[in-house]
């Protein structure tokens, strides 16, 4: 086992793939208690890879929620039996290096999966590779890793806070906005990342961050979903 200062990394390969898989399954530390039994405690440590995760758990956990048996132990996994959620794909342990952890792209690029057009795409990135560590120190808060994402840049409104192309990390776990601060949305089809302000009586304030863009409010009745909060953003410059 390698550990880190505050998590505990699993190496074994068959290990690795069955953590994957469970978590591609989308299933928090309660339902698994209530589904399959044993502690919260217990599953919340064993999502966190800081239990070994060994055949006959694997086992037992396929019969307890009818998925095929040896379906944990595969590359692919049993998504393609119980479909996996969105949110379960994000985090993940690099295959290749244990340690470090891949935060991948929301979703898809230009319609994003959700029928959502993001204007002045400049292309996507699709993943980082980064070590725990380093994640700890960078985004230290957040709902849960398993929740962050990547978001690239997109449109000139937001320019002196990030550029079109640069990366933002943004916690999908959060879908409201019960505080100030930057958001990735949609109003109808198309997305935005902009700062919301609720303001009572008004609604939500739209903020950009170039002047050149007014501000505007989501009112009741809009059709208007949050993805995530933006957490954290890189701004590139020209040398």
């Amino acid at each position: 086992m390698v550990t880190s200062p505050c998590l505990t990394v699993l190496v074994s390969e068959d290990a690795l793939i069955r953590l994957t898989n469970l978590r591609a399954l989308g299933h928090t530390p309660t339902d698994l208690v209530r589904l399959i039994g044993n502690s919260y405690p217990y599953w919340r440590d064993l999502l966190a890879g800081n239990k070994s995760f060994g055949e006959k758990a694997a086992r037992n956990i396929e019969t307890k929620l009818n998925l095929p048996r040896g379906c944990l132990d595969q590359p692919d996994g049993c998504g393609r039996v119980t479909g996996v959620s969105e949110a379960a794909k994000v985090y993940k342990l690099h295959p290749k290096n244990p340690g470090d952890v891949l935060l991948q792209q929301w979703d898809t690029g230009g319609a994003m999966g959700h029928g959502v057009v993001l204007k002045d795409q400049p292309g996507v990135i699709e993943s980082w590779r980064v070590s725990r560590e380093w994640l700890l120190k960078n985004v230290p808060y957040s709902t849960s890793p398993e929740n962050l994402a990547i978001v690239t840049g997109f449109g000139d409104s937001m320019v002196g806070m990030f550029n079109p192309g640069d990366p933002l990390i943004v916690d999908t776990g959060i879908t409201k906005v019960d505080v100030d601060g930057v958001y990735f949305f949609r109003v109808g089809e198309e997305g935005f990342i902009k700062r919301l302000q609720r303001i009572p009586g008004e609604g939500i304030i739209v903020i950009s961050e170039n002047t050149k863009y007014r501000d505007w409010t989501i009112k009741d009745g809009m059709d208007f979903e949050v993805f995530a909060k933006v957490l954290k953003v890189w701004r590139s410059q020209n040398l």
